[in-house]
């Protein structure tokens, strides 16, 4: 089919031509194909996946007649944010063209009012999130919502697809599919790494001829340069790179609008601080992260839509999509940890497809140097990376059986082809599903007798019901995936809330001490159950310090850091404290090359060190440190501590370590990893999170929410019962499965022990080598746990580098 004329002249007054992709992502619609579009950012890749939308509703198509009532496409985004600026630009051409077109926003913020209005008449076309659509499907009227629904536009599907939350969605898929047999998907990335596989996550029953692939127009390269001290030296250790805050300061002085991102809350909330306290000029300098309230969120995000800000400093809450054509310059502070999650950052200057997008990455240390310059040379050759797809999460799939029965009756074999037809969930068969359902039906085996486990009863014919339609409210109440820390909210007295803050950090604090959060400083005059009563402080605070989940280091970044420091021509482009760093290591030591592991062991303070080259990310290493030195106590080596990061684990002791290869043998996952995990929190925790997910475990009920300790205290109860009495229970399953990925990193952890296997490369130094600074600058904030002796030492980042750097002979260096 031609596309309408009317959107064919809204082009054209706008002096735009339409894009080969996004014509083609109109074909593919008109064919009743799906269709995964993969173009960078500022291509129009939000416009090309609605554009069927607003070509069905154009006069051409619609016809003389009004445009029927119901729910005709549903938007999904991982970001609240995101879905309330796609609104904004969406009715932009809607209006224009004088398109019939109602479209609304739905998430955790909307009013409930609304909520209800929207099931009852929805408009035609929904914004939401995964969360927000999997309760939507959980009420009775989900079927007739959803009957008359063509598409499904899934946006920056990259984001969630891999995770928890991708599960989630694909389920709820499944469910819409069943509902609107006719429906189509539309899947929208600029940083998909493996087309196919992300083909195989829309197609139901992997049938990938079903979906098909557009490809953008190449936009024009991207502008970026890595900041680089214009007096000092490249800091040995350290992710804050504080010392590039006057340079930055610059460049939001000569920028109309700067966005800098960093990796975390925490160090959001410090760069904030130290730019205000060098902004000299008053400069309008705003700051935008999860943990703040709704209210200081969406005041920022008009800030920035209005052109009223200078500069932003953000975390990972605005990597996605969110157009602000305006913005000048992007400043990545600290490593980027991913081509792909730069080229999204990236893409947030200009935001149009046929400008440069202009980009600055600020290094901590030397390190994040490499890792810089190979995230760059990634970028330049077009290369992504991202996440494996990974079997669907036993609790997730628990949660959604508990949604449908809120819905009404199911029966046990249609829902299982639904759920088998996803990508994620296709390898369930029917003991499993046996043992989900009867989960849900009471909690299992050792839980039977309680009776408020009791949530739905089979009945003949295998169909399915609620026991009591309180289970609904209650599971509408506690349904989510994203588990964050108990947090507690911040607010003034007068009742203004700040955000919200992890309540273990909460307790540590007494009436009269103070804290920075939201670019504020401020002095607690209370705690009150969930709250945190503050004013603002007189003088200044320290900062408070978020848990969550460390950015990974992706393997496809790794294996170019390691590649740069065995191309020793290569390193003629870098600067010269830098060359000089890895020329030093080069001549006292070894290059940690491609397939092998090198380890080097050397005396430092009257202990022996030891440093594995590992480079696969700061999760893995912290869990080898746990593995070896268990490994090192059993035999008698006296380990006082380690410290990791994204690229080497260093570990002390009383003893050398003389025969590393043997700390690292295959068996170490089967013996030391399960009484680890086992005997630690971690199990516990993975616990926690998986018995919220499924319902096991309500955080909220009607007027009051639990606090993560009461929270915790249940799981911990229910936990003991499970491995005492059902030791195979499926969420005893399903916190394994999440403890071995997502806790641990166990397989990036069988990758060192592969390398090991093959080709262990050991290194013995009478003092530290070079390359060891920048991890053992990290002693004092880690330390093994258990063991014959605990160390504190802090060791000082200059005596080290001068002791690594000094190139005198060595007399008693080996190598095994």
């Amino acid at each position: 089919m031609a596309i309408p004329a009317t959107i064919e002249r809204w082009f054209e007054e706008r002096d735009w031509r339409i894009r080969r992709h996004q014509a083609e992502m109109l074909d593919a619609d008109d064919a009743g194909a799906h269709a995964l579009l993969t173009a960078d950012t500022g291509a129009g890749k939000t416009l090309a996946g609605f554009l069927p939308t607003l070509a069905a509703f154009s006069p051409e198509r619609l016809g003389e007649g009004p445009p029927g009532d119901g729910l005709h496409t549903l938007y999904v985004s991982p970001l609240k944010a995101l879905a309330t600026d796609v609104k904004r630009n969406l009715l932009v051409p809607v209006e224009e063209m004088g398109l019939p077109i109602r479209i609304e926003t739905r998430s955790g913020d909307t009013p409930s009012d609304r909520k209800k209005r929207q099931r009852a008449k929805p408009p035609h076309v929904l914004l939401t999130t995964p969360e927000s659509l999997s309760l939507l499907i959980s009420y009775p009227e989900a079927a007739e919502m959803f009957a008359g629904l063509q598409r499904v536009v899934i946006d920056e599907l990259h984001a969630f697809a891999t995770g928890k939350r991708g599960d989630l969605l694909m389920l709820a898929l499944s469910r819409l599919r069943g509902l609107a047999p006719g429906m189509r998907s539309i899947g929208l990335s600029a940083t998909v790494s493996d087309a196919e596989a992300y083909r195989g996550w829309l197609a139901p029953w992997g049938e990938i001829d079903t979906v098909r692939h557009v490809t953008g127009e190449a936009g024009a390269p991207p502008d970026v340069t890595i900041l680089l001290p214009e007096e000092e030296r490249v800091p040995w250790g350290g992710h804050a790179a504080t010392w590039a805050v006057p340079q930055i300061m610059e460049q939001i002085r000569a920028n109309k609008t700067t966005l800098v991102f960093t990796n975390t809350r925490f160090l959001a909330e410090y760069i904030f601080q130290k730019l205000w306290e060098a902004n000299e000029d008053t400069l309008p300098i705003g700051i935008h992260h999860g943990s703040l309230s709704v209210e200081a969120r969406r005041k920022v995000e008009g800030a920035m839509a209005r052109g009223e800000l200078r500069a932003l400093v953000a975390t990972a809450s605005l990597d996605l999509g969110v157009d602000w054509g305006d913005i000048d310059c992007v400043i990545q502070m600290g490593a980027p940890k991913g081509s792909s999650r730069l080229l999204q950052r990236i893409g947030r200057a200009n935001h149009r497809l046929d400008q440069p997008s202009r980009a600055l990455l600020v290094p901590g240390n030397r390190f994040e140097f490499l890792e810089a310059q190979a995230a760059l040379d990634a970028v330049e050759e077009g290369v992504r990376d991202g996440d494996d797809f990974r079997p669907g999460g036993l609790d997730v799939l628990a949660q959604h059986v508990m949604a449908c029965a809120c819905a009404g009756p199911f029966q046990e074999d249609a829902l299982l082809s639904e759920v088998r037809s996803t990508l994620a969930y296709n390898w369930i068969d029917a003991e499993g599903w046996g043992r989900v359902l009867g989960f849900v039906e009471s909690g299992g085996y050792a839980l039977r007798a309680y009776d408020r486990f009791k949530r739905i009863t089979r009945e003949d014919g295998g169909w399915w019901r609620l026991t009591h339609p309180e289970h609904a409210a209650r599971h509408r109440l506690n349904a989510g995936i994203i588990i964050d820390g108990e947090m507690l909210t911040v607010r003034f007295r007068n009742g203004r809330s700040l955000g919200r803050v992890e309540e273990r950090f909460a307790a540590s604090l007494s009436p009269g001490d103070t804290f920075q959060f939201a670019g504020l400083d401020l002095e607690v005059e209370a705690i009150k159950e969930v709250e945190l009563i503050v004013r603002a402080a007189k003088k200044s605070a320290m900062i408070p310090s978020y848990g969550g989940a460390r950015m990974p280091l992706t393997t496809h970044l790794a294996d170019r850091v390691r590649a740069m420091l065995v191309d020793r021509p290569g390193w003629a482009r870098f600067p010269d404290d830098v060359r000089e760093w890895l020329e030093v290591q080069d001549w006292r030591s070894e290059m940690p090359g491609p397939g092998e592991l090198l380890v080097e062991s050397f005396p430092h303070d009257k202990r022996e060190y030891s440093v594995f080259y590992t480079f696969e990310g700061w999760n893995a290493n912290q869990s080898l440190g746990m593995l070896i030195t268990r490994r090192m106590e059993d035999r008698g080596l006296g380990p006082l501590g380690f410290v990791a990061n994204d690229y080497s684990l260093a570990v002390w002791g009383l003893k050398p370590i003389t025969d590393p290869a043997s700390l690292l043998s295959p068996d170490i996952l089967a013996h030391e990893f399960t009484e680890w995990v086992t005997n630690s929190h971690l199990l516990r925790r993975a616990f926690r999170e998986v018995a919220v997910i499924a319902g096991l475990v309500e955080r909220q009920q009607p007027g009051k929410r639990k606090s993560g300790k009461q929270v915790t205290f249940s799981t911990d109860l229910i936990f003991d019962v499970l491995r005492k009495y059902e030791p195979d229970h499926v969420l005893i399953e399903a916190a394994w499965q999440d403890a071995r990925a997502r806790m641990t990193d166990v397989g990036r952890l069988a990758d060192v022990l592969d390398r090991a296997a093959e080709q262990t490369v050991h290194v013995r130094l009478e003092r530290v080598s070079p390359l060891a600074v920048p991890v053992l600058v990290g002693i004092g904030r880690e330390k093994t746990p258990t063991g014959s002796a605990d160390d504190e030492i802090l060791i000082e980042a200059e005596s080290l580098a001068s002791a690594a750097m000094r190139a005198d002979p060595l007399h008693d260096e080996a190598r095994d």
